[in-house]
């Protein structure tokens, strides 16, 4: 392949199913279609010899059934900061080109849509805390997204959930916690103290690096 690439940072993902999300063991949704936010903070990153560092993106993700089935709807938010070098980059990644087929999430979730809406470039403030199960971002004019850990019902503590996928084409290990999202752009998401997770970052164009 001749593009090259790598991105190293965080990621954060709100979704409607339930805490768990059934979606990552390969059942079906938990309400019959899917509707999630996913974010992103490269703290290392470059296409190509165009460097990618400490740019941020929203991906905002629609199906009315399955994942499987197709016909999604996509658009991404992208940080207003990145030059036109790194907008055309980002943007090439996060629609799953110059990478190898079914390599990332990015090429996957691409190949079921049948609309990708314009690009928005937006300032995104982003803060992601794997770790301690938190994650907030904030778009002007578009809105709202935050996480928090579960907590447990008898103790009224924080509860700890995670998740490992050796061989995932997004992650290899994440933190389970719950998020509320209220975003309008091209695409609306109203998520309330539904699924959200929290990992690590990585990969290029031939998946995840491990």
């Amino acid at each position: 392949m001749p593009d090259r690439w790598m991105i190293r940072g965080t990621q954060f993902a709100n979704c409607n199913c339930d805490w768990g999300c059934p979606c990552q063991f390969n059942a079906p949704t938990t309400h019959g279609h899917c509707e999630a936010i996913e974010a992103g903070h490269v703290e290392e990153g470059e296409y190509n010899g165009t460097r990618l560092d400490g740019l941020s993106y929203v991906m905002l993700v629609q199906w009315p059934g399955e994942i499987a089935d197709g016909n999604g709807r996509e658009q991404f938010i992208i940080d207003e900061r990145a030059d036109e070098a790194q907008r055309d980059a980002l943007g090439k990644i996060l629609r799953g080109e110059s990478t190898a087929p079914g390599a990332t999430h990015f090429y996957v979730f691409n190949s079921t849509m049948s609309e990708v809406l314009e690009p928005i470039f937006a300032p995104i403030e982003l803060a992601i805390d794997v770790a301690g199960r938190t994650a907030r971002i904030a778009i002007p004019g578009i809105g709202t997204s935050s996480a928090q850990p579960i907590i447990d019902p008898n103790s009224g503590g924080e509860f700890r959930a995670s998740f490992g996928l050796p061989n995932g084409f997004q992650l290899t290990h994440a933190e389970v916690g719950r998020g509320t999202t209220n975003l309008t752009a091209g695409i609306e998401l109203h998520l309330s103290e539904s699924h959200a997770h929290f990992a690590e970052l990585h990969m290029n164009q031939d998946g995840v690096i491990r």
